[in-house]
């Protein structure tokens, strides 16, 4: 099983309970499917319209202190070993709760991210996962499946670590 980490970068946005609400019923199916087991919603303040959907779908809201990454401080409150880490918008294409499981279910104790695929928005976007794919990574973004004790315990992503490729796309809801 897995925690989805739902971060909400801009709680002030008027659309953003209609794209958590996006986000909250693709992991619907995760639910059903035995995959996903809680959700975390990712705030930088508190807000009662995410308050109210968080009480609503039974998720939890954290608030995050003003210099502590978004998912280190949902991380905290995840009750699962593995945890995805969405923005609010995020949808996993069909075929993810399958994909997920396999991954998690075969993931040796070394690896520790799987990254999903996004589609691009540009040219700065596509050559920052191309290095990444030849550097590593430092941190984790949305659409990355990370160890969830790598964001509580404080241990930074070494330079060289290189994201697993998870065969599952995110769209924008």
């Amino acid at each position: 099983m897995i925690s989805a980490l739902i971060h909400v970068a801009r709680p002030g946005d008027p659309d953003v309970v209609d794209q958590l609400a996006d986000t909250l019923g693709a992991l619907v199916e995760g639910v059903a499917a035995g995959l996903v087991g809680d959700a975390v919603i990712i705030a930088p303040a508190h807000n009662a319209a995410l308050d109210a959907v968080a009480e609503a779908t039974g998720a939890t809201f954290v608030t995050r202190a003003g210099g502590t990454a978004p998912w280190s401080a949902g991380a905290k409150s995840a009750r699962r070993e593995w945890v995805l880490c969405l923005e609010a918008g995020d949808v996993p294409a069909e075929g993810w709760i399958r994909t997920i499981d396999r991954f998690i279910g075969t993931a040796r104790p070394e690896i520790v991210l799987g990254r999903l695929r996004r589609p691009h928005a540009g040219l700065p976007a596509r050559l920052a996962a191309q290095g990444e794919s030849v550097i590593g990574v430092r941190s984790p973004r949305a659409g990355d499946l990370v160890r969830r004790e790598r964001l509580t315990s404080g241990v930074v992503f070494t330079p060289r670590l290189r994201p697993r490729p998870v065969n599952v796309r995110l769209d924008r809801g």
